[in-house]
């Protein structure tokens, strides 16, 4: 278990902290990560990785020459904001464009898809891969629904490289693509991690057994077995992973593969040796030649007690990019000259790592003003519930996805609240305040549901506007878009077991309890009671998206995480509405 923390809340940041101060000579701070502390090269394509904290090595201390030139950083198993890739990838840019790359999971996607149309909106031409290397996950058919996990290394590298060595951005894409459809990982767990500040781990096996196929967030296994000898452990993961061979693959015999053994956390690294002993002998019988491998602790998940087995089927031009030099805090190989060591730098974007930045006020009238009052209250409101219930929605998560949840609304609403009152404070009105919530929720809670609040918290705040005291009916067609637009966003639907199963009824019921003339507080009432009926009845559905989709059986009979904390919100922001 985490043993060493303060604020669980804080962890994340804290760490990143203490990981810049020690590694100065390759990394500097920026808002929402870190960039090489070298500037990158005038013309060269700038590499731009990331993803939740909790995965050291990965993310940051994969930053340096021969590898990324900046990471994001996200909250603990959670993906960073939108705003902070960008900022990240501003401060890396040189020039040549931006490559983001990160391990396919929705929040990730998301956010760093935004990020992509952001920077290519403001002249930096941008692309985006998504590394899809886990078998586990989807079978082949479906490998764009595949997660990533340790084959990250191997296809940041290949971009890496490929950018160092001057290629322009379109080859620097197509080289990472390739990389990653030559990519297949395979991992087992004895078993899962714990948080920090949890008192439990997210999933447990019984005494003697393994969870097989498991994810690097604490997602439980898609199946169980005994655990196995050393040996035997090999022999499933090479097996497994000589089963599917690229489709440019035709056989294995004669081919060279990168070959990493990953430690997910708490196998020691002997232990990892006595594996890869056999690992090697094992490949060299079925005729692969594994080109300098990597055995040790490249892609972690806190404490798991597990381990994963990644192959990246090399053709020359991939061969001659995993071998060539690297200098990082957590990896390094060949001869690239170090980094030398670096002068303080100031972080250019004015803000601290994960921070908002919220404009002045726009001009606001008397009664938008009381507007953003009442708003800030029903924040505060929501900030104490989520405060108040962090814990259980962790639990619920943790049943068939990785446990975050509760930290990541914690995060995101104490944000958007702090945002909320300094916005009012200055004289906002109720829609500036609201849009600077929204935005501080996105970049404090990150993952999938600090996107999707960000958007749901925009769209309400521009139906509040900064100048009228909006109707009823105006507030409950902010809702109807926030509905929409986190469908469009999210591309989930009512019956995939998502916050969309209680965000559709409760909108729905509000625009019809408003049109029908009911005033606000008794809208939002009936809006609230079928929110709530809406989540308790997510328990009998599976989920069709996100990181529970692999383990949707598990989920039956607990309801979604997302869902139940939006009903808990809708019903703590009506008192408020009684008594404004």
């Amino acid at each position: 278990m985490t043993r060493l923390f303060n604020d669980p809340a804080a962890f994340a940041d804290e760490a990143l902290e203490g990981f810049v101060a020690a590694h100065r000579r390759w990394v500097r701070p920026v808002a929402g990560g870190v960039v090489r502390a070298a500037p990158t090269p005038p013309g060269q394509v700038a590499v731009v990785i990331g993803g939740g904290s909790g995965h050291y090595p990965a993310f940051s201390g994969l930053v340096g020459p021969g590898l990324a030139h900046g990471a994001a950083v996200g909250n603990v198993f959670a993906s960073p904001s939108a705003r902070q890739i960008r900022t990240v990838a501003q401060n890396a840019q040189a020039g040549g464009g931006v490559v983001l790359m990160y391990g396919n999971y929705a929040g990730d996607v998301l956010h760093f898809g935004q990020a992509a149309e952001q920077l290519t909106a403001e002249g930096v031409e941008t692309a985006c891969v998504a590394v899809t290397d886990d078998v586990s996950s989807a079978d082949a058919a479906e490998a764009d629904k595949r997660r990533g996990i340790a084959g990250d290394l191997p296809v940041f590298k290949a971009a890496a490289a490929a950018a160092e060595a001057g290629r322009p951005l379109a080859e620097v894409v197509a080289t990472a693509r390739r990389a990653n459809a030559r990519t297949r990982s395979f991992g087992i767990a004895f078993s899962g991690c714990t948080l920090p500040g949890a008192d439990h781990p997210l999933f447990t096996v019984d005494e003697g057994r393994m969870a097989v196929g498991l994810g690097i967030h604490g997602e439980p296994g898609i199946g169980e077995r005994d655990v196995p000898s050393a040996d035997e452990a090999a022999g499933l993961l090479v097996a497994t992973l000589l089963a599917e061979l690229p489709e440019d693959v035709e056989r294995a015999r004669g081919s060279r593969a990168a070959v990493i053994l990953n430690g997910l956390g708490s196998v020691k690294y002997e232990e990892l040796f006595v594996v890869y002993r056999r690992v090697a002998q094992l490949l060299a019988e079925a005729g692969v030649e594994a080109v300098e491998p990597d055995v040790g602790e490249l892609v972690t998940s806190f404490d798991m007690a597990g381990v994963s087995l990644t192959l990246c089927w090399l053709d020359e031009d991939l061969e001659a990019l995993w071998t060539a030099g690297a200098d990082t805090p957590a990896y390094r190989k060949g001869r690239l000259d170090p980094a030398p060591d670096a002068p303080a730098h100031t972080d250019s974007s004015g803000a601290a790592a994960g921070t908002a930045r919220t404009a002045g006020p726009a001009a606001a009238t008397d009664a938008s003003r009381a507007v953003a009052a009442t708003a800030v209250a029903a924040l505060k409101a929501v900030r104490d519930t989520v405060d108040g219930h962090a814990e259980e929605l962790g639990r619920i998560d943790a049943v068939a996805g990785d446990g975050d949840h509760g930290i990541g609304m914690r995060r995101g609403s104490e944000a958007a609240h702090r945002a909320a009152a300094e916005a009012a404070g200055a004289g906002a009105g109720a829609g500036t305040a609201v849009a600077a919530a929204a935005d501080a929720w996105a970049d404090r809670a990150g993952g999938t549901s600090g996107a999707l609040w960000g958007v749901l918290l925009h769209a309400v705040g521009t139906a509040l506007g900064d100048t009228e005291r909006p109707t009823a009916r105006a507030v409950a067609d902010g809702v109807t878009e926030a509905s929409a637009a986190v469908r469009r966003l999210g591309k989930a639907e009512v019956g995939d077991k998502t916050m969309v199963d209680v965000l559709v009824p409760f909108a729905d019921t509000l625009a019809g309890a408003t049109a029908a003339g009911e005033d606000l507080a008794t809208a939002w009432d009936r809006a609230a009671t079928a929110a709530e009926q809406a989540a308790k009845a997510t328990a009998d559905l599976v989920p069709r998206m996100g990181r529970a989709r692999p383990h949707a059986e598990r989920s039956l009979g607990t309801p979604d995480a997302g869902a139940h904390s939006l009903a808990l919100i809708v019903r703590a922001v009506h008192g408020v509405l009684t008594t404004h």
